[in-house]
This record gives C-alpha cells, structure tokens and sequence, in this order.
C-alpha cells in the first residue's frame, strides 16, 4: 500500500520511461535553488512555488523585476489586453516559466501573478503592472521579458474603469524610466470565443483604438484555454470585427495557442495534462520565435494617440459644458432683452423699472475621487480658477495639474486664453453652472453692458450691446467645435482605430452641433467615418446601451 500511495505522489504511470522515471524520483525542483526569492505554495505534482520580485512604482504603476537586468542582453517586451478572464494571468506565469526553462519533467510551476480576491466577474489585477524577468538569457530564450499586464477589460467596475487603462499606459508611455518600445501586442481570447458579441467587440475596438497605425504588424492574438485545434471561430470573431493586426502568408490573424492548466494537480488525467502542456509549449516555442523576428516598435504615435484620445475627449467635454453655459447666458440674456423691450418708455424717461432675470454663476461641486495619497487610483477634476473651467474630469493619472495631459509647454490646451499651468489646482471637486433669480435695475444693467460697448468703441443701445455679447458666446462655442473636429482628423491620420466606443459617441455629438451651423463638409466626412460601424457589429442591443451609458456620462 505505501509503494501505491508513493507512486501516486510522484505521478509515476506504467507507461513512463525510464529517463522519465527517473526524473520523477529525483529532486527536480534543485535546478531552480538558484531562484531564492520564492515561497512554497505547496509540494506535490507539480511543486508550486510563488515568485518574489522587487516591487518598485513608476509613477502611478506596478513594476515587479525578477533578476538583475545586464545591459548587453537582449530585451523584448510583450504587452498583454483582454477581457476579464481570458487567462491573461496565467498566460504571464507561462512566459516566465517557459523563460525560467521549466520542462514538464520537472514537476514544478512558478507563479508571478499574485492573486487577488475579487468578486466573480472582475479583473484579478487592478492596475497595469510590469513584469522583467533578467538573468535567465541562457535558458530557452536568447533574450529577457518585459511583460505589460493591463487590466481586463468589461468587468464589473464599468466604462470608467476601461477609460484608467488608456491613462495608465500613458503615464507608463510617457515616464523617463518606462516603456518606450514595443515588440508585440497580444490579444489574449479564449478558444471558446464563438460569436462576436456586443461586449466582445467593444473590447476589440477599444483595445485597438489604443495604437498607433505602425503598431499593426506586432498585433497578435494569444489563444487560450486551447485544446490545440485551430480555434476558426474565434478567428471568424477578429474578422467580424475588422481588426487590425499581424497576418500569416493565408492572411489568417497572426495566432498562438495555449493552454491553461499547467499548474494543476497531476495525479489524475496526466495524458490530458500532458497534451495540454505541448500545446502551450508548442505555442511558446512559436510565439518566441515571432518575438525574435519581428521588428521593434517605438512608440511615438502610440503616446500621440492617447494624447489625442484624451484631448478629444477633454474638449467635448469642455464644449458641452460651455454649450450648457452659453444657453444659460443666452436665456439670461434674452430675458434682459425681453424685459428693456417692455420698459423701453420707462427706459428713455430714466423711470426707474427691474427686469426679472436667471443670472448664470459658477459653484464647486464636490467628486467621489476615490484613493488619493498613496500613488494608487484616484479620480479628480483639473481646473482653472481665471477661466473657472473644468480643463479636464476626470483626470486619473496626474497627482498635480501640471502633470494632466491638457497642460503642454506650461500652458492649458483646454483654456480659450491658454492659461498658465500656476492658475489651476486639481482636487476633488468641479465647477457647475447654476442660475439665481435676480432682480435687475437699469442701472445694473448698464454697469454689465456699458463695458462691452466702451471696449468695442461702438456706440449704440444697450440691448446692441446684449446682442454683441450673444454672437461672441456662439463664435466661442463655433471655436470649440472645430477645436474638437480637428482632434478627430488628427486621429483618422495616426491611429490604428479611430472609432473607441466614446469617440462613436463624440461623432454624433459634433455631427449635431455642425448640422446646426449648416458645415456640411465636415458632416459629411463625420457621417463617412461613423457609416463604417453603423449597421455592422456595433448595431446590436448591448452595444447601444454601452453608447448610452457613455453619453449619459458626458451629460
């Protein structure tokens, strides 16, 4: 009975050979003493053991190194993008163990990926997180990894927390001890994938929306889940949605598959287990290769497409707002007009009369900005107190204004006067416009009035002087129209897809507004661009309310 239980333990079948035999009743594991920082999870078939590395921040980011990196060596970096459970952890603890040069035979696994407790449905990593693995280029890869880990998209936490990612690449783009080259892009889908759903094609388009155009050829799909069969559906999934990306010699995707139960108990269905393991390491040997071959990638207009993303989405946010302020003006406005009209006699007999007015005024609402201090996520508004705008909400990624994407050269993009980086604050509160009624004289009315007319030298009545003051507040909201149209055009000309799902949104939203004014060009060539969604993928029930929850967002 005991030789059975020990046979068991050690995995041993009738069927093994001798060198594998041998392997299973030795102490494998040594090979890997050289690796000290690590703890047992726990023995068995395999011996799994939880890696340590040096955690270190890059600005708001996660970065975990694992050996010390030597400047002579080879470096390629892989980012990874995907749905919530995918299997993108368990694709990265592949990688690391495949560049350890762990062997089936050797009846152990390393995890990188450190677990955390969620609830079903979410992402287990909450932040994008870098991953070296140095000082193993003798093994089966001539090069080290740096492996980009971002959160899984469509979870539970919603649109919002879609819209961090974009930020947080940015920051990890942009930061002088971070990523500035690229040498693949995975997509990591399961084989299971056979339809092309509303919420995966949302995923698809934002995560390609996330490139530059030069980016195309490093884009892969990394299958898993995968029982080593060509999974067609999953492929047809990429073709539906017209993705962009690496493509072999019968202008398939560019795929790998893998498998995602290396680090399960052994001592049952070992020949599955087995199979499974020559389907991920087939896949590796594959995906190393591709990585080896395959030319690396700067990225410039990467940063360049976020910062537009962020531009655009900062500008129309910024224009409604404006928009919401000009009718209320507006209203305050004609409400003069119409009260000077009925009192014109009393006007021109210095009789003393008051107009009933909705006077507009700014006030400070406070956000939920989420963890602030501790360099985790936080949410909070950048505002300029000359202009009492908000430049840009939500801003995520900058701990002071002059860090916010809207700020370049010390100055706001977001200000109609550019305003200095020192007259804005970030914190978590935003301004919003409110109306009071208020009773006017003729008096007060001239003391509002009289300036614009004395600044303009024109001479005329007060109510020319009103209607001056409505056509500068429609020439400011016509500025910003176009302000947010070129942002699109500039990422027609770089972006690998310009349609995210809050860019289809900001197309129906600058289509009305040019409508309004007659620019049929520009409507055209909006309308042109959106047509290449409408009536595809994009049309279905799910998709739609995703466009209405992101416009509810922007009201």
């Amino acid at each position: 009975m005991s030789n059975l239980i020990r046979r068991q333990s050690l995995d041993i079948t009738p069927d093994m050979s001798l060198s594998e035999l041998v392997t299973r009743t030795t102490n494998t594991s040594s090979k890997y003493d050289n690796i000290t920082c690590k703890d047992l999870i726990h023995s068995g078939s395999p011996t799994l053991y939880q890696l340590k590395p040096k955690k270190e921040k890059i600005g708001s980011l996660k970065q975990m190194t694992l050996g010390k990196k030597n400047p002579n060596k080879i470096n390629k970096t892989i980012l990874l993008v995907g749905e919530t459970g995918a299997g993108k952890s368990t694709l990265i603890n592949a990688l690391v163990n495949y560049a350890l040069g762990v062997e089936w035979e050797d009846d152990v696994w390393f995890k990188i990926v450190e677990g955390e407790k969620r609830s079903q449905g979410e992402s287990q990593t909450s932040d994008v997180i870098v991953y070296q693995i140095f000082g193993f280029e003798d093994k089966p890869l001539p090069y080290s990894l740096t492996i980009i880990d971002t959160p899984g998209y469509g979870d539970t936490r919603g649109i919002e927390h879609d819209d961090i990612i974009s930020q947080r690449l940015l920051d990890l783009f942009r930061s002088e001890d971070g990523v500035h080259e690229i040498n693949a892009v995975g997509l990591v889908l399961k084989a299971s994938e056979n339809r092309l759903t509303d919420q995966l094609s949302y995923i698809l388009d934002s995560v390609a929306s996330l490139f530059g155009k030069d980016l195309e050829k490093n884009i892969v799909a990394l299958i898993t889940h995968s029982d080593g069969v060509t999974p067609e559906k999953a492929l047809q999934a990429l073709e539906d949605v017209k993705i962009k990306c690496a493509r072999d010699e019968n202008n398939q995707p560019v795929h790998f598959l893998f498998n995602n139960c290396q680090d399960e108990d052994r001592t049952e269905d070992i020949r599955a287990l087995k199979h499974a393991d020559k389907t991920s390491m087939k896949g590796m040997k594959q995906f190393t290769n591709f990585l080896g071959t395959t030319k690396r990638q700067k990225l410039e207009t990467t940063v360049n497409v976020l910062n537009e993303r962020i531009s655009l989405t900062a500008c129309i946010q910024n224009l409604q707002e404006r928009i919401k302020l000009i009718d209320l003006k507006q209203t305050e406005i004609q409400q003069t007009q119409d009260g000077l009209k009925k009192h014109e006699e009393e006007m021109k007999n210095n009789e003393k009369f008051t107009v009933d007015v909705d006077v507009v005024y700014k006030d400070k609402e406070p956000i939920n900005g989420g963890m602030w201090g501790l360099g985790l996520f936080y949410e909070g508004a950048v505002c300029c107190t000359v202009c009492q705008e908000n430049c840009h909400y939500p801003c995520t990624t900058a701990l002071y204004p002059e860090l916010c994407e809207v700020i370049k050269d010390g100055r706001c993009t977001s200000c109609p006067g550019r305003c200095p980086v020192s007259a804005h604050v970030k914190d978590k509160w935003k301004y919003v416009n409110k109306t009071m009624r208020v009773k006017h004289t003729l008096e007060d009315v001239k003391a509002k009035y009289e300036t614009n007319k004395e600044e303009s030298k024109k001479k005329g009545s007060i109510l020319e002087s009103l209607q001056k003051e409505m056509e500068t507040l429609e020439a400011k909201k016509t500025a910003l129209v176009d302000k947010a149209y070129q942002h699109v055009v500039k990422l027609e000309e770089i972006a690998l897809n310009v349609l995210s799902l809050s860019t289809y949104v900001h197309l129906d939203f600058l289509i009305e507004e040019m409508e309004k004014r007659n620019d049929t060009e520009k409507v055209y060539y909006l309308k042109q661009m959106k047509r290449g969604k409408d009536g595809g993928v994009l049309g279905g029930p799910q998709y739609s309310e995703l466009c209405q929850m992101v416009k509810r967002r922007w009201q």
